[in-house]
């Protein structure tokens, strides 16, 4: 979604059009046993399936809280049965990275720095591979439009879960300043809604599920539209 999205001719303060979305997972192909092997795949592996293997979790059902936020600590725990690099790359969160590129560089840097400090590790097989997974995502027209940003309030509990992860989240691969859709919109409004765009720049997106996020984000819209009222 992009600034034409959500009126013609670039007009930022045209209605919000609410969007839906599912990922389709796409093999690459790529496997590893090892942990070098692991390293040199990431080394080459398409951006796109760091963001998958990263985000898309939130996506899927879970029956059962993850142990891990990422699909790479959760292999190298059960896979490759180091609980410290584990950890470490359980630490890491997308968001604070200014891209990709970036994120594949410090999971390389951690990789490293782990096979230096455990010699064995460069010899030990995985009891499952790792398999790197694309995805494609697929969106939607909700045909539902919300006029002003008060709309908002009354909106964003009601939304699906993934049509949060393509507003909240995905969206910050789309908009010029990597921001949310929400935040990106009220801009157009000029500086009328600099306070609510501060609150929601203040909300973690990853440490959690979509459920969680969205009721975050009905919380802080009700609150914020409520107090204005006074």
């Amino acid at each position: 979604m992009g600034e034409q999205d959500f009126v013609g001719n670039g007009d930022r303060r045209g209605p919000f059009i609410v969007r839906d979305c599912a990922l389709v997972a796409l093999a690459t192909g790529r496997k590893a046993r090892l942990l070098q092997e692991f390293r040199s795949e990431l080394a080459a592996i398409d951006a796109a399936s760091i963001y998958h293997h990263f985000w898309g979790g939130l996506l899927q059902p879970r029956f059962a809280e993850r142990e891990y936020n990422n699909d790479f600590a959760a292999w190298v725990r059960h896979g490759i049965h180091d609980p410290v690099l584990a950890e470490r790359l359980a630490a890491l969160h997308p968001s604070r990275f200014a891209d990709l590129e970036s994120l594949r560089l410090e999971i390389i840097e951690l990789v490293d720095a782990r096979l230096d400090e455990m010699e064995h590790l460069f010899w030990i097989r995985a009891s499952q591979q790792f398999e790197f997974i694309c995805s494609q995502i697929v969106v939607f027209d909700t045909e539902q439009k919300l006029q002003q940003p008060a709309d908002l309030a009354a909106a964003i509990a009601g939304l699906s879960t993934s049509s949060i992860f393509y507003h909240f989240i995905d969206a910050r691969r789309r908009t010029p300043g990597g921001e949310d859709d929400f935040s990106f919109w009220l801009g157009g409004f000029g500086a009328d809604y600099a306070p609510l765009r501060q609150l929601l720049a203040g909300v973690d997106p990853y440490f959690g599920s979509l459920k969680e996020l969205r009721d975050e984000l009905a919380a802080l819209f009700t609150d914020y539209f409520q107090g204005a009222e006074q």
